[in-house]
């Protein structure tokens, strides 16, 4: 079979259908969000866009069809999330934490549990239905899978109260995006991560999943967590005190690590392809301006060697960056989202990484303009500077993640190419969560 990466008529149509809604409705709706100083205030204001993005599909459409999804897979759903990250990626992340939240569900959760709280997700008449995705702790939660007992890796617990038939769940979250709702009262739904058992290390069988529903007794929001870039995105500070939830609402009891493994491949791609866009947004607006600027000189900067090589780079970086996250997806597509961490981790990290550098490199053909908050550039280099730091970050993370798939003795550096399937082993994680010291 030939390589190709013709996109098909329905690539075509979902992609035209976002490019649309980020230029036209989310652009305009954003710029102003951005420039709020409260961090809640930021998001409330793309409600308005989410409403909207809810009705085209892309709050939801990557759930299963039968849980009123529309099957979109992980390529195309990348091909979507680049044309909406133009116009703003922390927008994108409340679309992406909705997957993030309900795929688990799907994933390791019961089909009556899947039923309960993930169907409710599509059908909602007012278009609003936000589900919180609770791993990040103060503490941090890259050594999630730390083989330690209590308090190291997830410290969040939730111990069985049999009597009741209740978890009680106890600790802080920190970073959590949408748990806290369009008012602060709550998500429709939060997946929580949490310690089961004090005694067993993340990987042996100590974490879990947990739902909380919005209105669960115990569960406090702070004021979200003011940051500099992605400000549409809601990251909020939830305290849990004596939060009690049924037995039936936890799932994956005993392996939460898989939740937390799974669910950053399947976003991999997509928070790859999210520097991409917002890179793309800058080379434009860019190349635009070097071929209308002179700095003073006779002709438009453009015809100097030194921007013009420079643009040939950005350009570069960002069809190398494209591709690398269309086939990750594709690999992730085919092959069942298995070697948790390889493919998604690769994505995540090469394309974050030199799309940050190739923002910067916008900034430096453009000069001292670039900081004149009346020009988008700095507002990109400001979301740029997140994506080497979240969605499991880059050096917490995403790294040792690859690093446990490639450690694997059975590991084969020639899957991804040959797109066989790598799969999973729960001993692939942990490695570097006990550093030697020799």
């Amino acid at each position: 079979m030939a390589i190709d990466f013709t996109l098909t008529s329905e690539q075509k149509d979902v992609q035209r259908t976002a490019r649309d809604f980020a230029q036209n409705t989310l652009k305009p709706i954003a710029e102003k969000a951005d420039r709020h100083k409260d961090a809640q205030e930021c998001f409330l204001a793309s409600k308005p866009a989410y409403e909207e993005a809810y009705k085209l599909g892309f709050a939801t459409g990557f759930l299963p069809s039968k849980y009123g999804g529309a099957d979109i897979d992980l390529a195309t759903f990348v091909i979507a999330a680049e044309e909406i990250c133009t116009a703003d990626p922390g927008f994108a992340a409340t679309l992406l934490v909705n997957g993030l939240a309900l795929m688990p569900i799907v994933w390791f959760g019961s089909e009556a549990q899947a039923e309960k709280w993930v169907l409710p997700a599509t059908q909602d008449p007012k278009c609003e239905y936000l589900a919180g995705y609770a791993v990040s702790e103060p503490g941090g939660t890259a050594n999630y899978d730390h083989p330690g007992p209590h308090p190291a890796g997830v410290s969040v617990t939730a111990k069985l109260d049999k009597a009741n038939g209740e978890y009680v769940i106890n600790g802080t979250k920190y970073w959590p995006t949408n748990s806290g709702g369009w008012d602060l009262k709550g998500a429709n739904v939060n997946m929580v991560t949490v310690r089961v058992d004090s005694s067993k290390g993340g990987a042996e069988g100590g974490l879990a999943g947990m739902i909380v529903p919005r209105g669960t007794p115990g569960m406090t929001f702070k004021a979200p967590i003011e940051s500099v870039g992605h400000r549409l995105d809601q990251n909020n500070w939830i305290e849990f005190e004596n939060c009690r939830v049924p037995v039936e609402n936890a799932f994956a009891v005993g392996e939460g690590d898989s939740i937390i493994s799974k669910a950053f491949t399947w976003s991999g791609p997509i928070a790859g392809i999210a520097s991409v866009g917002v890179a793309r947004a800058a080379y434009e607006w860019t190349l635009e301006w070097a071929k209308n600027y002179t700095g003073g000189g006779s002709v438009p900067i453009i015809e100097h060697q030194s921007v013009g090589y420079m643009l040939t780079e950005i350009a570069m970086n960002i069809e190398a960056a494209r591709y690398m996250c269309w086939k990750s997806a594709h690999y992730l597509d085919n092959c069942g989202l298995e070697g948790h961490g390889g493919t998604g981790a690769m994505a995540k990290i090469f394309a974050g990484e030199l799309m940050m550098k190739t923002v910067w490199k916008c900034m430096q053909v453009v000069g001292v303009n670039s900081l004149d908050l009346n020009n988008p550039l700095e507002k990109y280099m400001r979301e740029a500077l997140v994506f080497p730091l979240y969605d499991a970050g880059n050096m917490g993370m995403q790294r040792r993640k690859l690093w446990g798939v490639m450690a694997d003795k059975d590991f084969n550096p020639r899957a991804y190419t040959d797109n066989e399937a790598i799969p999973f082993k729960r001993s692939m994680q942990g490695y570097g969560t006990v550093p030697s010291r020799g």
